[in-house]
């Protein structure tokens, strides 16, 4: 166990990291609450349908999808308080307005103040993770930070449950989110991380501006698409595990496979930052999504079967998810992070809004088990074609390299074949 906290104790010990990763898990709180307060405030309060809930809670997804990159855009050229504020005051306007807005209105403004200006919290504390922390301990940074993102769902979305049903009322649990809402953007106002071009310009002069084309490459996209996957692969696990254990009449059970999920997700983020020789993302997100596919084919014999099966596939969680952001991280220039962190955002915020439709649709057609595999599956292809990308990528560098410097060895210094191929480099960094 000792020899598994080591790895950590260096970043904990770079001054400001322990308060960021205290935000980090407060902050990330009411984010984690905010579709499941959203949508039984319609259900309970307005006593709209679970239809015109859902309906609600897409809006606001597509909301946050949207404004994820212009939000990191912004805070590439303008800093991150000038968000902070354009952000903070929004959602505060949307929680203060949430609970006395006809359903029309309360669309329109999920749409606007909850998803296109909600506060960018998980781009927002990756920049920071990214630019406070060196490049030797950044793996180990992601890893505890997915850690945290594990245990802020296990408690969120359960705590506002909680709070709504015994009160028989959203409202209470919206002013609170609110409230936590307003307090995380004025703690990271005070500890003001350097992220965005402060992080790059050490005089505090913005940096030179990038286009997006020298760095939204293949490998850059296809990163973006294993974060997609992934969190395709476990929002149709979530879906398809209470699916599974209604056919089994076991529903009750939901919370004990879940947990066990979740607690193997946190083992393999805490393996992921301490190994000294961790996998690829590609081979992370390949295990994940294999280890999803015979989930249900296993798990219809009865609902500790399918907490067992969960294991495997519950490991790779945490790992890939970290690998991700470790990825979109090595593979941009800072001053342009906050675009990409916001670009990851989107893509895994598209991720769960496609497999929970996706699960549910599967489920509806067939049958639970069959869920999982499609899921599972397209994971496996995704984490395919990265795979097949990164060695038809250093192949065709091999190629064109190899008589590069043996027409040049008298003239080019050996050092200088290290830049010959900066899309590969790119891609190298991020998946390891």
């Amino acid at each position: 166990m000792l020899k598994l906290i080591t790895p950590y104790k260096p970043i904990l010990a770079i001054p400001g990291t322990r308060a960021l990763f205290v935000v980090a898990f407060v902050a990330r709180l009411p984010l984690t609450a905010k579709a499941m307060a959203l949508t039984l405030h319609i259900v309970l309060d307005q006593g709209g349908s679970y239809a015109a809930a859902g309906l609600a809670s897409m809006v606001m997804t597509i909301g946050m999808g949207v404004g994820s990159p212009l939000l990191g855009r912004m805070v590439d050229h303008r800093g991150l308080k000038p968000v902070l504020l354009l952000t903070g005051v929004s959602e505060a306007a949307y929680w203060v307005s949430a609970p006395f807005l006809s359903y029309p209105l309360l669309l329109v403004t999920t749409f606007v103040l909850g998803g296109v200006l909600g506060v960018p919290v998980f781009s927002v504390i990756r920049q920071a993770v990214a630019a406070r922390v060196p490049d030797a301990m950044r793996r180990q940074a992601f890893a505890l930070d997915s850690m945290i993102v594990e245990l802020v769902f296990m408690v969120g979305p359960a705590l506002a449950i909680a709070t709504i049903t015994s009160m028989h009322t959203a409202t209470v649990t919206m002013a609170a989110i609110g409230v936590l809402t307003v307090g995380s953007v004025l703690t990271l106002w005070v500890l003001n991380p350097p992220i965005g071009h402060a992080a790059a310009g050490g005089d505090g002069a913005p940096p030179e501006k990038v286009p997006p084309s020298t760095w939204v490459r293949p490998a850059f996209v296809l990163v973006l698409a294993t974060g997609l996957a992934a969190n395709l692969v476990l929002a149709g696990t979530d879906i398809s595990i209470t699916a599974l254990l209604r056919q089994q009449n076991a529903v009750s059970m939901a919370g004990v496979c879940i947990f066990a999920w979740c607690l193997l997700s946190l083992i393999g983020g805490f393996w992921h930052g301490s190994t000294e020789r961790p996998w690829r993302l590609p081979v992370l997100m390949l295990l994940l999504g294999a280890g999803t596919i015979p989930v249900g084919f296993v798990g219809q014999f009865g609902w500790w079967w399918l907490a067992l099966i969960l294991l495997p596939a519950g490991f790779m969680c945490a790992p890939t998810l970290a690998s991700t952001a470790e990825s979109v991280a090595a593979a941009v220039p800072a001053s342009a992070r906050g675009q990409a962190m916001g670009l990851q955002g989107s893509a895994m915020t598209l991720g769960g809004a496609i497999g929970a439709p996706l699960a549910g649709t599967v489920v509806d057609a067939s049958s639970p088990p069959w869920a999982f595999a499609t899921t599972g599956a397209i994971g496996v292809v995704l984490a395919a074609a990265m795979l097949a990308y990164q060695r038809f990528a250093k192949t065709g560098t091999e190629r064109v390299a190899v008589p590069a410097v043996a027409e040049a060895i008298d003239e080019v210094p050996v050092g200088a074949g290290a830049v010959m191929d900066t899309e590969n480099a790119g891609l190298a960094t991020a998946a390891c």
